[in-house]
């Protein structure tokens, strides 16, 4: 996994400094509500539901739904095999004011294992499938899929406050994704190996076992090839070519823990709580 994350680093790092055009979007801003059910060895149930506000008058210039320009429900479900080892799967289903829908079934690895200086190394590597329908357009094409992997990796320090169970949670994550695909057709549009990159940081504050929330700030980046455009001669480019889209995010996670009948106070106390970015 190291020589991955190597490789997905220098690559990143190519698609940044090869950009033709850079362009920052206007803020985001994406509140999630998180229930997590902790079951026996450490495994848990996620149902998690986020709203996204694009931060400028007007959003996407539609109908919004409570208030928000898209929503995202997630299902997931993890297993432990130890303290540093883990694996499971996630679905999420996103929305955007009727116009597209999104299906994300995912299959994850997870590691995380303690450094010096009472730090956690974390690493997240995953494989999902995502289906978009875009059939409620008009001439939309109706469902597509498409395969990613995504590779996170994060430092993080828990910083108890007391012994009434209030901890600070300082972490840094940085995550990039690619396109999967065995054979290129030549029809297929040209793309960069990178698609996205993101990069994390927050302070999560536990307050006791059963609720803690997480205020963080991530710096998004989506790595097109758009087509080239030419001024009115024809001579000179002015746009198109690679293209760095930034969107600033800020989110804020609320979680909140159940625990089943069977798990015993020695349990909930051994049990791994991840961070609320799952």
């Amino acid at each position: 996994m190291r020589r991955l994350f190597l490789l997905l680093l220098l690559l990143s790092a190519t698609a940044a400094t090869a950009q033709t055009r850079r362009a920052v979007y206007p803020t985001q801003l994406w509140p999630e509500a998180q229930a997590e059910l902790a079951l026996a060895n450490g495994d848990y149930l996620l149902l998690a539901l986020r709203g996204e506000r694009v931060l400028s008058e007007g959003g996407f210039r539609n109908p919004r739904h409570l208030g928000f320009d898209a929503g995202r429900l997630t299902l997931g479900y993890e297993h432990f095999w130890n303290e540093r080892w883990s694996w499971g799967g996630t679905a999420r289903f996103t929305g955007g004011n009727g116009q597209y829908e999104t299906f994300v079934p995912e299959a994850l690895l997870r590691h995380r294992a303690p450094t010096p200086g009472g730090l956690t190394f974390g690493q997240r590597l995953s494989v999902e499938r995502s289906f978009l329908n875009t059939s409620g357009l008009k001439g939309g094409p109706g469902p597509d899929g498409q395969t990613n992997v995504r590779l996170r990796l994060d430092l993080e320090k828990l910083l108890p406050l007391g012994s009434a169970g209030l901890a600070l949670r300082p972490r840094l994550s940085y995550e990039t994704a690619t396109r999967l695909r065995l054979q290129k057709a030549d029809t297929d549009p040209s793309e960069r190996t990178i698609q996205l990159t993101s990069l994390r940081a927050e302070v999560g504050v536990r307050v006791s076992p059963r609720f803690d929330f997480t205020p963080w700030f991530a710096r998004q980046t989506v790595y097109l090839i758009e087509l080239p455009q030419f001024d009115a001669s024809g001579a000179v480019k002015i746009a198109g070519g690679n293209t760095n889209n930034v969107v600033p995010t800020f989110g804020l996670d609320l979680r909140y823990s159940l625990f089943s009948n069977r798990l015993s106070e020695a349990d909930r106390a051994r049990r791994v709580v991840l961070p609320t970015q799952h």
